[in-house]
């Protein structure tokens, strides 16, 4: 779709910590675990192939 924003993820560290972001603007939680942060992106793409809106509250971060 051409409307959508593209979504290509990739993982940021700061510290101890590392997060999941997307160029749509999405953005996971900080996780301690690289492969979480890793998880998370993959659930993010996972969601907009499926249509589905990860991010009901507005915050930039999916639901757990």
């Amino acid at each position: 779709m051409p409307d959508r924003a593209p979504h290509a993820t990739s993982t940021t560290e700061r510290g101890a910590f590392c997060t999941a972001r997307c160029d749509c603007g999405w953005r996971g939680p900080a996780r301690r675990a690289r492969s979480q942060a890793r998880t998370d992106a993959e659930r993010h793409l996972a969601d907009v192939e499926a249509g589905s809106d990860a991010d009901d509250d507005g915050d930039g971060r999916p639901l757990e």
